[in-house]
């Protein structure tokens, strides 16, 4: 394939948490005053609305109808408390200019819109991307292929012009591929399993150092 356009998913991807998410969970319901809820549960409530603008619906869930907290405060103290905890994954931001001077870039990721924009603010080489989707903005979330062709359209390239940079199995490598994008899957110790579809692996820690050989090969 001719690959002239490289898209990457965000969380887990090309930034990473100082602490685990649980404890970020935790320091949130702490701050306002909330039970507590389990990763597990918030992840659960989380795949029911990628297409929302806030994550208010999924506190909606999770929260007792009668208690003291709103989704709205708990909302406002975990988006703090999440891009609070975001930290680049070594050499993005050299990645990403080295590869802007060959390919288009594209940024797509899962999430309640004003949610995942408090996160990318956080990063000045955000501004990198030359199309960047937040599903919370549309339709869909990966990985339905409507999410995958708006950045796709974007960018104005084709599927088979693309590939896809991303570690969840289902969400990015299986998203991309029905789509007729190749995809890399990152990957890392505690992380998903390698997905038998993927075009090719590459570790999270070797990112900068080893992507860009890994896409002149696809």
């Amino acid at each position: 394939m001719t690959v002239s356009a490289v898209v990457f998913d965000f969380d887990y991807t090309l930034t990473v948490p100082d602490r685990p998410r649980q404890a970020v969970l935790d320091e949130a319901t702490a701050a306002v005053g909330a039970p507590d809820i389990s990763r597990e549960a918030y992840l659960d409530a989380h795949s029911r609305h990628l297409d929302s603008e806030s994550r208010v619906p999924i506190f909606a869930e999770l929260l007792p109808e009668t208690g003291d907290v709103s989704p709205e405060a708990l909302t406002d103290a975990y988006r703090e408390k999440v891009a609070d905890s975001l930290v680049a994954v070594e050499g993005v931001p050299e990645l990403l200019a080295d590869l802007r001077e060959e390919y288009a870039l594209g940024l797509l990721t899962n999430g309640p819109g004003d949610a995942q924009q408090s996160k990318l603010d956080r990063f000045g080489w955000v501004d990198a991307f030359d199309a960047v989707v937040i599903t919370g903005h549309i339709e869909a979330g990966k990985p339905d292929e409507r999410a995958f062709r708006a950045v796709l359209d974007d960018l104005g390239v084709a599927p088979d012009e693309a590939v896809y940079v991303g570690d969840d199995p289902e969400a990015d490598v299986e998203g991309a591929t029905n789509v007729g994008m190749a995809a890399v899957q990152v990957v890392f110790e505690g992380g998903p399993d390698r997905h038998p579809d993927a075009d090719a692996y590459v570790e999270r820690d070797a990112l900068a150092t080893d992507l860009p050989g890994i896409l002149a090969t696809l």
